[in-house]
């Protein structure tokens, strides 16, 4: 028969204060919100021919919102809801931009289905009581 073993030491989990209620609902209300908009953007793209090929893709500090191909392009979309449409589409700063570029080209460097395509970034920026505004090539 084997000797007990010796109980390893657990380290104490540091206290954490728990989120206001108002915030864990505001979070919750803003994800749900931002993923409609880019449902509603996607299907703003199909309309316009592109086919989707991906949703809220993760790579290195940057999520992809849409990864759309329209011929031999594939398009990385950047998707703003914001309560007027000139908010939405002054909202992709310069630095976002270039994290997208460089997001867009590892994508393409690590699917063989999307080599020998180009790359683009669009923004699909949308407000309420108004149709989305799809500016390419940023």
């Amino acid at each position: 028969m084997k000797p007990p073993k010796t109980p390893e030491r657990v380290r104490a989990a540091l206290p954490t204060k728990p989120k206001a209620a108002w915030r864990q609902a505001s979070g919750g209300r803003a994800f749900r919100e931002g993923h409609g908009a880019e449902w509603l953007a996607a299907a703003w793209l199909m309309l316009k021919g592109y086919q989707i090929l991906g949703f809220r893709l993760k790579t290195r500090g940057v999520e992809i919102d849409i990864l759309a191909r329209q011929g031999k392009t594939a398009v990385v979309v950047e998707v703003k809801r914001r309560a007027t449409l000139e908010a939405a589409l002054n909202a992709v700063e310069n630095q976002q931009l270039q994290r997208l570029r460089d997001a867009g080209a590892a994508l393409l460097r690590q699917r063989p289905s999307l080599a020998g395509l180009q790359l683009r970034i669009d923004t699909v920026a949308l407000a309420p009581g108004r149709i989305p505004r799809h500016r390419r090539n940023l």
